[in-house]
Order: C-alpha cells, then structure tokens, then sequence
C-alpha cells in the first residue's frame, strides 16, 4: 500500500508540473513555429563559411531562430557540415539552438524565474566563446578533417528528416510567409512537429523531476550540493550540473521541471545553468556524435562541451552573485503547485485551444504525409531532396486537396 501510495505522489506531483508547464510549452512552440516559417535556413551552410566572429553570430542567430529538439540541433549542424559549411560554425549553431532559443527561457520564467531565463541567454554566448577558444587551441586539422569525412558518409543517426525539413527553401519575404495561408500551414506543421519530437522528452522529464520531488527528501539535496558550504557549493554545482544532466537522459525543455527540483534541493544557481546546458552530452547523443564523427571527435566533443558549460555557468554564476541577481527564495511554484482556477488555469485553456486549432490544420492540409516523408528522409542520407513545412510538396499537396473540392 505504502508502494502504491509513493507511486501516485510522484504522478500527481509529475501531473501538477505539466499542468503548471503546458501553456508555456505551447506557447514556447508557437514561438518557435513562427520563427521558423519566419527565419529561412536554406543558404545556411554559404553563411557560415568560416569560423569569423560574423559566421559565429549569424550561427548563434541562426541557432536561436530554431527548434529547441537537441537531437534536431546536431542533425542540422551534421547537415551543416556535410554542405560546406565551417565545423565549428555548426558547434556554434548547435549550441544557439539548444540554449538560446525562446521557448526555454520561456519556461525557465515561468517554472522558476526570470533570472534563470537571463542565465540561460548570457551564458549561451559565453559557451560558444569557450568552445571557438579551446577549438582554436587543440583540435587539430587531421582530427576535424576526419570528423569531416565520416560526417560524409551520411550514416543515419536521428531527425534528419527534421534537420532536412527545417534547411528546406521558402518562397517570399518573411512577412509575405506569415501572412499567407501557406504560411499559416507550415506553422501548424512545425508547431506540431515541436511536441512530436520533445513529447518523450518532455514525459520522461516530468516523471523523474516527480519522482525526485516525491521521494527524495530535502536533505538528502542539502547534503549532495553541499549546501552548508557557500563557495563550495557554488563550484561543484557547475561540475555536478551536466553530468545529472547525462545521468537524466532527457533533453532540451524535458530537463526545466527536473531543475526546478534540483534548485528547491539546494543546488547553485550556476548549477541549475549547467544542468540545462548539459543536454547536448547526454549518451544517447554521445552515441550520435559517435555516427555522424567518428570516435576521437566523439571524446573531443564531449570534453570541450563540458569545459565549456562548466565555464560558463561559473561566469554566470559570479555576475549573478555580484549584481544580487540570484534568487533567494527557493520554492518554486512548479513543484509546490497546486491545481485551482487562476491564471495559469485560464492560459492552460486559452493554449489547449491553440493546439487543438492548429493540430486541426495540421492534419486537414496534409501534415501527416509530410510526416511520413520526413521519417523516409532519416534513412535517404540526411534527407537529400527534403523540403520545409512550407515547401512545394505542401503546398501541392494543400492546392490538390482545394481543387478536389
């Protein structure tokens, strides 16, 4: 009974986060949607020929106006790569894309603070500055040059057809797009493909972080992050941070409930930086890097990430502390929330309204053939001859269904 009892505190507290969380997730991918359609990717790999300080902020730029999926992040550097593009231009785009972009810090607002948000985007340029810095230092011509070819080989590891679909060309200007009912299609289309990647992710997170939050008392936290030693804590939560982040297996917005729990448990707050910093070194994309690279830029990779997260949320960490920016209270309103009619029940209504809406578009305008021609592209070598939501095979496929009518 006491088993049972445990297992329905942990889903209720997992059930009250996503309730919390939902209408910041879907506003987050309704961001993110409409900057994609917005924001064309096509000529990415001609605009990021070197690794300048102006390819490195147009790949930031770039990164920032993607989807916040990890795994669609390093298959669209992969592709990046494969088309001409500067190595560690697409490192840079890879970590804009998974650090910089709104729905995250949306979420990291409301389910904790403002602040954390902030640490969030000032401490995803100063990973990128670590990571161009230790490039220049160590990797070496032969090993990039080796990464390079086996990155050629067009070994399939995950999301390609996201990666290929998201390069795709658009036609017009941006504000031609958004105002045009393709438009409007190919944001359905992306909004939808947003939760189709990061569901499992997503899941996965709010079921750790509830059972975390369930049955892992306060001072088992207090103790771990070294709660009674300010200074200490402070640097070893910027070392522990990535690597929960790996032991997690989730990804990308799926880790925000969970660090909710690890700051109620003690943790610094350049700890709860680099917890979420850390997704791109989690294993099963290790295993990824491992395909598309090659084994020795594999172990480079992980290293320099690693350097580099812990580098910058202990940067993040010192500003905060001397602007008195970080946060005293540590109650967040996630895992302590409690289910009533307020505001976060209305917005919860007024975006379930949202994606019931455009998941209705979604499947009117031929959302699910897009779907399944994207997953034939994760087997055709990164999905060569893919193309965007708001490609032709779309469009054509919306125009026959308006003449059949």
């Amino acid at each position: 009974m006491q088993i049972l009892t445990a297992l329905g505190h942990a889903l209720w507290m997992a059930f009250t986060m996503l309730w919390q969380i939902f209408w910041g997730l879907s506003l987050g991918f309704l961001f993110s949607a409409v900057i994609e359609v917005a924001v064309s990717k096509s000529e990415m790999s001609k605009l990021l020929p070197d690794a300048s300080p102006r390819s490195l902020t147009v790949a930031s730029l770039l990164g920032a106006a993607s989807s916040s999926c990890s795994y669609a992040a390093v298959a669209m550097a992969r592709s990046i790569v494969r088309k001409g593009g500067d190595f560690t231009a697409a490192m840079a785009f890879q970590f804009a894309a998974t650090n910089l972009v709104l729905e995250l810090g949306v979420l990291m607002w409301v389910l904790i603070s403002w602040q954390f948000a902030a640490a969030e985007f000032i401490g995803g340029p100063i990973m990128i500055v670590v990571l161009v810095l230790v490039f220049r230092l160590f990797l070496k011509d032969s090993l990039k040059k080796e990464a390079i070819e086996q990155a050629d080989k067009g070994i399939a590891g995950s999301m390609e057809g996201h990666a290929a679909m998201s390069m795709g060309g658009q036609h017009g200007t941006w504000k031609q797009r958004l105002r045009s009912r393709d438009g409007w299609i190919a944001i359905s289309q992306s909004y939808v493909m947003n939760w189709s990647m990061l569901w499992r992710d997503i899941g996965v997170g709010l079921l750790i972080a509830g059972a975390l939050g369930a049955w892992v008392p306060d001072s088992f936290w207090q103790k771990f992050f070294l709660v009674s030693h300010p200074t200490a804590a402070m640097i070893w939560g910027a070392f522990v941070g990535p690597l929960i982040a790996v032991a997690s297996f989730t990804c990308s917005v799926g880790n925000v409930p969970l660090a909710a729990v690890l700051w109620n448990g003690g943790i610094s707050f350049g700890g709860v930086a680099s917890f979420i910093f850390g997704d791109l070194i989690i294993l099963p994309i290790l295993n990824i890097y491992r395909k598309y690279y090659g084994g020795r830029m594999t172990v480079f990779l992980a290293v320099v990430f690693y350097i580099a997260m812990v580098s910058a949320a202990l940067v993040v960490e010192a500003l905060f502390q001397s602007l008195g920016w970080v946060p005293t209270e540590r109650q967040t309103a996630v895992v302590d929330a409690v289910i009533t009619f307020n505001y976060t029940t209305v917005l919860d209504i007024v975006f379930a309204a949202v994606f019931i809406v455009l998941l209705v578009i979604f499947f009117r305008t031929g959302g699910p053939e897009m779907m399944r021609m994207m997953d034939a592209g994760e087997h055709d070598h990164d999905g060569h001859g893919m193309h965007g939501p708001h490609a032709e095979h779309a469009h054509h496929h919306h125009h026959d269904q308006s003449k059949s009518r």
